[in-house]
């Protein structure tokens, strides 16, 4: 696997001598995974929409799992909307330690598929922000999402362990989870009016990001954008769009935007 197994009583991470008994195996860094871990890892906080929610009873101690919906913040980190009813909004109130796990799924064997691990400590939010991502993301919590015993969450994470299927795996930290959002507050301003303007009038340049990326057909509404790229939404199935570079300025981000929809129009033209 991509994983250091470090050698006990030798202190090193070579091969070792034959027969000399092996320590476990430590996952790498993931700047130095043989694979974009990063990349990989914050593909899956953005376009998974459920995860499963590790919380500790605070009678005892004992770890209790319960699933949840996702949503993510400009940066990346994960939102939630959860009901103070729920026996993990009350384990999170009374100890804030928590981890989120991301499973991307699929056909044949589970443990064959991405998923990540978020580790960190959950608090309530009042930033506007939050609730317009996390409905967007899941429009069919607007039926609940104002019951007085509601409140949206968001999990601030302190590391990730990233198993990306076979032969890969690293651990990461906050920073490399997260986007660094320094010089991009124009954008992050400007979130919601471009979201808006996209939906009501450039459908069609949607689906075509949404088809660049392998997806089926809609119809793709787009939930959110920040500097890497954009995160759309058809019924239950999602698309992950990345930028061909990063932006952080509204007017880099139309240039982009009209430049990749161009590309995309000439890549489906007929003898393209």
């Amino acid at each position: 696997m991509a994983e250091r197994a470090d050698q006990t009583g030798g202190g090193g991470t070579g091969e070792g001598n034959p027969g000399e008994r092996r320590g476990p195996a430590v996952p790498l860094p993931a700047a130095d995974a043989p694979f974009d871990a990063i990349g990989l890892a914050r593909h899956l906080l953005r376009s998974i929409r459920s995860g499963a929610l590790a919380t500790l009873d605070p009678e005892d101690g004992t770890p209790f799992v319960s699933l949840v919906t996702v949503a993510t913040d400009v940066d990346g980190t994960p939102l939630m909307l959860l009901s103070r009813l729920s026996a993990h909004t009350r384990n999170l109130l009374a100890d804030p330690r928590a981890s989120l796990l991301f499973s991307a799924g699929g056909k044949g064997d589970p443990l064959a598929h991405p998923r990540l691990t978020v580790t960190g400590r959950v608090t309530q939010t009042a930033e506007p922000r939050a609730r317009t991502r996390f409905l967007a993301r899941h429009p069919k919590a607007k039926l609940y999402a104002d019951f007085p015993d509601f409140g949206f969450f968001a999990l601030e994470p302190r590391a990730g362990h990233l198993n990306g299927g076979f032969a890969k795996a690293a651990v990461l930290t906050a920073d490399e989870l997260r986007l660094d959002l320094a010089g991009a507050e124009a954008l992050v301003a400007g979130e919601g009016g471009a979201v808006e303007h996209m939906n009501a009038d450039h459908l069609d340049a949607l689906a075509l990001y949404a088809a660049g990326t392998g997806a089926e057909p809609g119809p793709w509404r787009l939930t959110g954008l920040d500097p890497e790229g954009m995160d759309l939404l058809a019924g239950d199935r999602t698309a992950r769009v990345l930028y061909p570079e990063p932006v952080r300025a509204m007017g880099a981000l139309r240039k982009v935007l009209v430049t990749m929809a161009a590309e995309a129009r000439k890549g489906a033209a007929p003898g393209a």
